[in-house]
């Protein structure tokens, strides 16, 4: 009897049969908006990884991780967060590899989501400096909190990353080298050869007989040299190398640090002499490349033009070598940055403090006022359907 006065019981009549089967029916009501966040996707196990340095990185003090995690967010970068919250570290992180990972969007909207995940404090896309002397590169990598983080936290935390690159001591790139240079270490054979001729010309008359063990020992001074034959390469190369001048090859590595500003040999030619008057001010080469490669447009056209237009605006005042400030002994140069946060949209790298929220500014102004939509005032929207209405009357007269 309960089932006949449910309103939602259905009595179905099977044909041939006397008896009735009651079904109930799903209530719309009850079963939909169950729950409105999406599920983030499982991390397959294939997921691709970055370059060794480059990729994902996490960030310490992070809270452990629950279900309520990134629940203020939309629904969008709530689902994108809870991907890369469980990526590995040293995960691929960039846009087109988040997008083939996550079907419900395109690159245009993981873009966005990871902006947005950057001004609400999760994630940081920074460029660091690897290596040491001419072997130092730039990778880029995305340090990411499954915690919030405020401007100062981020800055703090990240000018300890720089403080710590700064002062680590660099693996050294040529470790295996030591046992390389054992065998001219025990060298002094080589040597002792001489001492063997000297004496019978000293005196061919006392000591006649040890003119014959010298033939002997002279087949084995070739042989010593054979192993020192190999470092004989280098000085090839080094040559080369030296055959140009700082200012020369600085310019040659604006298009490795970023590659808007390739210049041709003809171009760093042309324009040594420009980049030579910064180092006779005083700098260095990490100095001028730093820069010229500051603050960069999204597309250069012209890299020499513009290059040269930097050499000339942007050259630093005169500072004698000798010149000390008041209270040192020696001129204490400011160590080089290790680390430069990058614009979370267009790339641009600067200075933690001045990339708020991981945005410059004007990424940072086109997201403030993209954020909603635009207000429409009531007053119009009755005026254009009042013109509309006048339209159409107009239409329907003879």
């Amino acid at each position: 009897m309960r089932e006949l006065n449910d309103p939602d019981t259905v009595l179905e009549h099977q044909p041939g049969s006397n008896h009735k089967i009651s079904t109930k029916k799903d209530d719309p009501v009850a079963t939909q908006h169950l729950n409105s966040a999406l599920h983030a996707p499982a991390v397959p196990p294939a997921y691709p990884m970055a370059k060794p340095g480059y990729g994902k990185r996490s960030a310490v003090g992070q809270q452990r991780r629950t279900h309520d995690d990134f629940a203020l967010l939309p629904t969008r970068e709530r689902y994108v967060a809870g991907f890369v919250d469980r990526l590995p570290d040293g995960a691929a992180m960039s846009i087109k590899q988040l997008a083939k990972q996550l079907p419900l969007y395109g690159q245009q909207a993981i873009g966005t989501a990871l902006n947005a995940l950057s001004v609400a404090g999760h994630l940081r896309r920074v460029r660091c400096a690897v290596g040491a002397g001419d072997e130092t590169r730039w990778v880029s990598r995305t340090f990411w909190s499954r915690t919030a983080r405020d401007n100062e936290w981020w800055n703090t935390y990240l000018a300890t990353e720089n403080a710590s690159r700064a002062t680590a001591p660099t693996a050294p790139l040529e470790a295996p080298a030591p046992p390389g240079l054992a065998a001219p270490a025990e060298a002094p054979a080589p040597t002792a050869v001489p001492l063997q001729r000297t004496p019978p010309e000293a005196a061919p008359d006392t000591a006649p007989p040890t003119a014959p063990p010298a033939s002997p020992a002279a087949p084995a001074a070739p042989a010593a040299p054979a192993g020192p034959a190999a470092p004989a390469a280098p000085p090839a190369a080094t040559a080369r190398s030296a055959a140009f001048s700082p200012a020369y090859l600085a310019l040659a590595e604006l298009g490795r640090k970023d590659i808007r500003l390739a210049l041709s040999a003809d171009d760093c030619a042309a324009l040594e002499p420009q980049a030579a008057a910064w180092f006779a001010r005083g700098v260095d080469a990490d100095y001028l490349i730093a820069a010229l490669t500051a603050g960069l447009p999204a597309q250069v056209d012209c890299p020499p033009r513009f290059v040269r237009r930097r050499l000339t605006d942007k050259i630093p005042p005169y500072r004698p070598a000798g010149h000390s400030s008041p209270g040192t002994s020696t001129p204490a140069p400011s160590p080089a940055r290790r680390l430069l946060v990058e614009c979370t949209d267009c790339g641009r790298p600067g200075r933690p403090e001045a990339l708020p929220d991981g945005l410059c500014r004007p990424c940072r102004a086109a997201h403030s006022e993209g954020g909603g939509a635009p207000s429409v005032d009531p007053a119009e929207i009755a005026d254009v359907k009042a013109h509309m209405a006048n339209i159409r009357d107009l239409l329907k007269a003879p």
